[in-house]
């Protein structure tokens, strides 16, 4: 087995230890040492780094496995290591932040199916002087590197990601935070489809619903980042609207920020490069795009009301109070007046599911709520017992589904464990005989599919009135 050693500047860190081949040796070594600086290998005892996924201002990111789970659980380790020589203050602030991350991945991530979860935050390596975050791995490409392949996204992709987003930010502010670093690298599409917002490392919290979220430390990329944000000002919901804008504008259009800014007179000069863009998807970036916080749209439940085909009228700005400016270094645009809004909060959402991943999820939830029925009637002799037993196996295998601790195929590999028992073994199937347990499976997972599937549109209509 390789392991890679998380030790800054090891020379050779790649490490190979033919024992830990044997699962058994796996499980219950204690501790490996690199081969070339002796850094211990095994980060918190369990977590075992193949290799390096990228390096940042203030750390390093590793692709890892949780020895400890059955079946090798991919994860992301990130491991706290500031560039350079940072004087103490810088180095606390630092750390506050790569804490922040931890924070807020256990607030948001372990509650909301597009944000990762976070699994453990430790400290390690020789004399306990490196700091360890551990996160669900996003199995797919960021943004940033689908743009790199296509040279520019499409309208229908961009609307997609916009409104994608925007849940996601209706429920992170909701909750108290402003993510404030929001760019195409941070936007994670998953092999199946779902976007996923990453790297909450600069998350500001709010202490007050509804108020300011403080002033800012710096964090931010450039071009992306909105004025208040850039001149260290106090930032805001509408600071993450500016920065998701900006981020559509850099995918349909495939230009550099800087290419899309007129910084001579002052504003966005993007259309040019979209030519024949929807009127109300431009109207809305512009929206969003606007110099002061104050003009932005001031929730993203706003933001996605406005997206909708009739909802064509912007909603007027607030009338901005006169305040002080604060100069601006090193911005594309010019500093904003800034103001305390109020933030009308949206309503938080769960993870949103792809219509495939529903459907086939109620199809598993039918087919093997039928075969558990048979079973369970079959085994206990009294129907108010198995009807309970079948009712808490079944909001178990439910509530898994939703937390994604059973994905992919291992809803149809569990099916086949429960039913192929009721093939060899009459006494399981009761009454019936295996082919009328096959067509009773399959007439359920049907009924299921087709119960979501109208209940989902139901849904979805109500949503567009309402």
């Amino acid at each position: 087995m390789e392991i890679f050693c998380t030790r800054p500047g090891c020379s050779r860190p790649q490490n190979h230890f033919s024992d830990l081949d044997d699962p058994d040796v796996l499980k219950t070594v204690q501790q490996k040492y690199c081969l070339n600086c002796g850094m211990p290998l095994i980060l918190g005892g369990r977590y075992i780094p193949s290799k390096l996924l990228g390096q940042g201002g203030f750390g390093a990111a590793f692709l890892s496995r949780d020895r400890y789970t059955p079946r090798m659980r991919q994860c992301v380790v990130k491991q706290f290591q500031p560039a350079g020589n940072l004087n103490p203050k810088a180095l606390k602030v630092a750390l506050r932040l790569f804490e922040q991350e931890a924070t807020a991945l256990e607030t948001l991530g372990n509650e909301h199916a597009q944000i990762p979860n976070l699994y453990a935050f430790f400290p390690g390596g020789d004399k306990k002087q490196f700091f360890y975050l551990v996160q669900e791995f996003i199995d797919g490409n960021n943004l940033e590197e689908e743009l790199e392949q296509k040279e520019k996204f499409s309208e229908a992709e961009v609307v997609e990601v916009l409104e994608e987003v925007l849940r996601i930010l209706q429920y992170v502010h909701h909750h108290g935070s402003i993510h404030r670093d929001i760019k195409p690298s941070n936007i994670m599409r998953h092999r199946s489809g779902r976007i996923y917002l990453l790297d909450f490392g600069a998350v500001k919290q709010v202490t007050t619903p509804g108020a300011a979220g403080g002033r800012s430390t710096g964090i931010y990329s450039m071009g992306f980042a909105p004025p208040e944000q850039v001149a260290g000002s106090q930032v805001y919901p509408a600071t993450d609207l500016y920065a998701l804008a900006a981020t559509c504008l850099n995918l349909l259009t495939g230009k550099e920020i800087g290419e899309l800014y007129d910084s001579f007179h002052n504003v966005w000069n993007w259309q040019k490069y979209a030519p024949g863009v929807n009127d109300n998807l431009a109207a809305v970036l512009n929206m969003m795009l606007k110099n002061s916080p104050s003009q932005r749209f001031q929730s993203a439940k706003d933001a996605l009301t406005a997206l909708q085909p009739t909802q064509i009228t912007l909603p007027p700005s607030p009338p901005q109070p006169p305040v002080s400016q604060s100069p601006v270094s090193q911005s594309p645009v010019s500093q904003p007046p800034v103001s305390q809004s109020p933030v009308s909060p949206p309503v938080a959402r769960q993870g949103q599911f792809e219509l495939k991943e529903v459907l086939i999820s109620a199809g598993f939830t039918g087919v093997e709520g039928a075969l558990l029925f048979i079973l369970s009637s079959s085994l206990l002799p009294s129907p108010g017992i198995s009807f309970g037993i079948w009712g808490m196996v079944m909001g178990g295998l439910i509530y898994a589904q939703y937390k994604r601790i059973i994905e992919a195929w291992d809803p149809w590999i569990l099916a086949a464990i429960t039913f192929l028992p009721m093939i060899f073994f009459p006494l399981l199937r009761g009454s019936f005989n295996g082919v009328e347990v096959i067509i009773i499976a399959i007439l359920a997972g049907a009924g299921a599919i087709a119960v979501t599937a109208v209940f989902r549109l139901i849904y979805q209509v109500l949503s567009r009135i309402l």
